[in-house]
This record gives C-alpha cells, structure tokens and sequence, in this order.
C-alpha cells in the first residue's frame, strides 16, 4: 500500500540544528547544517553519539540524504 505522508518540519528543531555546532572532530565549530554530506553519512554507517548531539546529527542526515537541505535556506546568512 502506497500511502504518501505529509508533514510538516518544526520551525524550532530547524532553528536548533541553524545554531549547534560540532563540538569535536575534524568538523569541530562548523554548524551541523554546513557539515559536508559525506561526513554525516560516514556517522550514520559508524554510528551516531549518543544522546541529543546523535539525534540532531541524525536529522541533519535525513534531511540531506533525501534532498531537503531547502529546509535549511532561511537559516543561513547570504
């Protein structure tokens, strides 16, 4: 069954990930939104961390592997 599922993204969650930055690694100060693609997947095969750091590393990773950095656009300066 193909049933398509809308939702909407929460404003407030993509706020949070705008202004977190990568406490660690080679990464370490970049925003979670302008980490590059292939070291969010390289997580998501490694595994992520624990706790809320992991689970905002595993949206940011939703969101680029299905093409949804829009979502990100009015969060970053021009």
């Amino acid at each position: 069954m193909n049933e398509k599922i809308e939702c909407t993204p929460d404003p407030a969650v993509l706020l949070e990930l705008a202004k977190m930055k990568m406490p660690f690694g080679k990464y370490k100060g970049r925003l979670l939104i302008d980490l590059p693609e292939p070291y969010v997947v390289w997580f998501s095969q490694k595994g992520f961390p624990k706790g809320k750091l992991g689970d905002m590393l595993r949206t940011v990773y939703e969101i680029k592997v299905n093409g949804l950095e829009y979502l990100f656009k009015p969060f970053r300066k021009p």
